[in-house]
């Protein structure tokens, strides 16, 4: 229903500076086609066939609207701003992968350099602790075998140099973690086209906080573990092995969904614990519930990544030992010169290994928290002052 305003002629836009406007143009009436149908009169002159309106992609229209199958015509949208190794708006799994790959290159000297430093300590540390308490643990046991009637050397064989990798393996842990945590850094600075030096890195004393909480994450699976095997014994010794096995595969399977749970949902706590500078509790719980609608995303991902990075461990790692057992005749790797080898093969690997899942980590971590919470504007912004002094 209209009103008798409606009706009204509307004012019409004058230039600046005009004094009275312009009368409306009335419109013009329509004219209709030729009908091509009635006869010519002799002399008239021909009266040509009306042309078809072309539509969208040179198709005909119907009543002047564009004609079936054409495309339709959509808007145009700019491209997302990239200041640094990946576009600032939600990435893909081809975008994370090469994005990785970008952030060591753009800053090799963390990267790499300060990865290969602090690797090879570690590795180093390590492979002395192995290789001394290795000794005194196949001293022992070459003791207790030569005093005993029942039990042999060879039945023994090894067991000091498994024994001590167990003693030595909290040492690449805490390296790992700690190094995870300064290349997060690199990584997001790399985001926004930013370089950082490794002193600055050093610096960083928010690091304590993710070993911290690595620390507490691994305590915590370590009681789990012990409580799920202690009551496997106790079922057993109590002669109750039927409960005990099937309590042993269920609990198995259970805990096995638990570690995957917990892994998953705790991905992007390092990331949040060195670039968010807030205190440790709120800290985490934000990071678990970043992961909310995301946990089958970062879980494939991060298994991939696994996958591809656990491959390139052992071709590295594997001829290593291989070259140890022939070469020393040094099945066990036991020997000084067998641990050298391998040792220098472990610290190509775990350089490798740590650095690029560090980088597939915080991409992550960027990558959620664009989709949530509109992360790329922030970014932008922070990117701003780089950019204008290049």
């Amino acid at each position: 229903m209209t009103s008798p305003h409606d009706d009204a002629p509307q004012p019409t836009w004058t230039a600046p500076g005009s004094a009275v406007p312009p009368p409306p143009v009335p419109p013009a009436p329509p004219v209709a086609p030729p009908d091509v149908t009635k006869p010519v009169p002799p002399g008239a002159p021909p009266v040509a066939p009306p042309v078809p309106v072309q539509g969208w992609g040179g198709q005909p229209a119907w009543n002047g609207q564009p004609g079936w199958g054409a495309p339709a015509p959509t808007a145009w949208r700019p491209p997302a701003l990239q200041p640094g190794i990946v576009p600032l708006r939600p990435l893909g799994l081809g975008e994370i992968l090469d994005g990785a790959f970008k952030a060591v290159r753009a800053n090799p000297r963390v990267m790499f350099g300060l990865s290969a430093i602090v690797v090879t300590i570690a590795v180093a540390i390590e492979s002395v602790l192995t290789w001394y308490v290795s000794g005194l643990i196949d001293g022992a046991i070459a003791d207790a075998a030569a005093s005993s009637d029942v039990l042999t050397e060879s039945d023994t064989d090894g067991l000091g140099a498994v024994l001590s990798q167990t003693v030595a393996a909290p040492i690449t842990v805490i390296v790992t973690t700690i190094l995870t945590g300064w290349l997060i850094i690199s990584v997001s600075r790399s985001v926004i086209g930013q370089k950082v030096s490794p002193s600055e890195v050093l610096r960083s004393k928010r690091i304590w906080l993710v070993v911290g909480f690595t620390a507490l994450l691994g305590v915590a699976i370590t009681l789990v573990v012990a409580a799920y095997v202690g009551l496997i014994v106790l079922l057993a010794t109590q002669d109750q092995v039927g409960l005990a096995v099937t309590f042993g595969l269920l609990g198995g399977l259970a805990l096995v969904v638990l570690l995957v749970l917990v892994s998953v949902r705790t991905l992007l706590v390092p990331p949040a614990l060195m670039l968010e500078g807030k205190r440790f509790g709120p800290t985490v719980g934000r990071a678990w519930r970043l992961t909310r609608g995301s946990f089958w995303r970062l879980l494939g991902i991060y298994l991939l990544v696994s996958l591809l990075v656990g491959v390139i461990t052992q071709v590295v790692v594997t001829p290593a030992a291989i070259l140890s057992a022939l070469v020393f005749s040094d099945p066990t790797g036991q020997e000084f010169a067998s641990i050298v080898v391998t040792g220098i093969a472990t610290v190509i690997a775990l350089t490798l290994s740590t650095t690029y899942l560090a980088s597939v980590v915080a991409l992550l971590y960027i990558d959620v928290r664009i989709r949530r919470e509109g992360l790329d504007i922030e970014l932008a912004r922070a990117a701003e002052p780089a950019a204008a002094a290049r």
